[in-house]
């Protein structure tokens, strides 16, 4: 079963977490609907039809970017850090093959653990320089693994 993990830090979410696994039968949505990323999990029989359709033009403002990494190989190791200024280092999670996970709010750095090959899905256009504020990365010696996470269904 594909375990559904929460990284919430001061009441925030900040990434969730969808390991490697099989899934339950149907569609289960992990994101409110608010967020400007949707992510849900689909297990369909063969056979099963999904309507045809067409998404209709809606007006939407995107204010932050959130991020979906794919893990399709190898290892990724996701350091979290408050949004504040200071960017406090918060604690990192171990990504392998199979795992995703959709990053909501805070900040992050990443180092491959293993050779990797990841796929990116985020929100456009990309604004260039403005896109981001980069800090300093937490010290490799101050590395550690993320209070236990919250797992959901």
């Amino acid at each position: 079963m594909s375990q559904v993990e929460r990284i919430i830090h001061d009441g925030i979410l900040l990434a969730i977490i969808v390991r490697d696994g099989p899934m339950q039968p149907g569609i289960s949505f992990l994101t409110e609907d608010a967020y400007s990323q949707q992510l849900a999990l689909m297990s369909h029989r063969a056979g099963h039809r999904i309507d045809a359709h067409v998404h209709c033009p809606v007006c939407r403002e995107v204010t932050i970017t959130q991020e979906v990494l794919v893990i399709r190989k190898g290892g990724l190791r996701i350091d979290f850090y408050a949004a504040d200024q200071a960017a406090a280092y918060i604690g990192s999670v171990e990504l392998g093959a199979g795992d995703l996970v959709l990053l909501i709010a805070g900040g992050h750095g990443f180092e491959v653990t293993e050779d990797l090959e990841m796929i990116e899905i985020k929100q456009g256009p990309y604004v260039g320089p403005a896109d981001k504020r980069r800090f300093d990365a937490v010290a490799a010696d101050r590395i550690r693994p993320m209070p236990a996470p919250v797992a959901a269904g």
